[in-house]
Order: C-alpha cells, then sequence, then structure tokens
C-alpha cells in the first residue's frame, strides 16, 4: 500500500511541475515546452528506476 501512495504521489508532483513550467515559462513556445516535458519526464523517469522501485 505504501509503495502505492508513494507511486501516486511521485506522478502527481512530476505533472504538477511540468504544468508549472508550461504556464510560468514557456507559454507561447511550442517546441521549447515539448523539449523542456520530454526532458521533465525522462529525468522522472530515471529517478524512479534508480531510487524508487525498489520500495
Amino acid at each position: 500500500m505504501a509503495n502505492l501512495t508513494v507511486n501516486i504521489l511521485y506522478v502527481i508532483l512530476f505533472v504538477a511541475i511540468i504544468v508549472f513550467l508550461d504556464f510560468k515559462y514557456f507559454r507561447y513556445e511550442f517546441l521549447k515546452r515539448l523539449i523542456v516535458n520530454i526532458l521533465v519526464v525522462l529525468v522522472a523517469v530515471a529517478f524512479y528506476y534508480l531510487f524508487l522501485i525498489n520500495l
């Protein structure tokens, strides 16, 4: 149960980060926003597999 809770909070956190970055810095710049979103997702996946996969 704790693992599910951590995973849900992790996903919510990174969705919030992506939305914040989109609206704060890249509102009218589509290509930059796309690149940053892809990089944030890749960092999130790497962090998940390095640290949270064994919880």
